[in-house]
């Protein structure tokens, strides 16, 4: 499915990017890396900061692309992630890995599931890579949106 046809269901919104908007939000999924990271938190909300840091570089490369979701839509978060082959080509492998750390967190927040260690670990690993691979993108197909 291409991105104007999310547009046409109603997924996604016309967005016009703002260098500022990609600049705060990349900045936001940096804080929530390191926030990740800290150790004298929980599992579960270190997990959670890796995956807002996931939403966050998504959504960049969304709105890099004239895009946004429509929040008001159930399932705003995976056409975020299940966008990213359109937005910077990420390979559908890699899509499934965030959708399956998407719905890790789902079950988290709503039936108070444990996060365990193995899956925090990847969704680090996963931020990190996501957050860098976005700027690298950015870079070389949007140098007008880096500041």
């Amino acid at each position: 499915m291409t991105l104007d046809n999310l547009l046409k269901i109603g997924q996604l919104k016309p967005h016009a990017p703002d260098a500022a908007e990609i600049a705060r939000l990349i900045e936001a999924a940096r804080r929530n890396l390191t926030d990740a990271n800290a150790e004298n938190i929980s599992t579960e909300n270190r997990f959670d900061a890796a995956y807002k840091c996931i939403m966050q570089s998504a959504l960049a490369a969304l709105m890099a692309n004239g895009y946004r979701p429509d929040t008001k839509v159930p399932g705003h978060h995976q056409t975020v992630i299940q966008s990213l082959p359109k937005t910077i080509g990420l390979p559908s492998t890699r899509v499934a890995v965030l959708d399956t750390l998407r719905n890790k967190r789902n079950l988290s927040d709503y039936s108070g599931r444990d996060i365990d260690r193995a899956s925090l670990a990847t969704c680090i690993s996963e931020a990190a890579r996501l957050l860098e691979e976005v700027n690298i993108w950015l870079t070389k197909n949007h140098p007008e949106l880096k500041v």
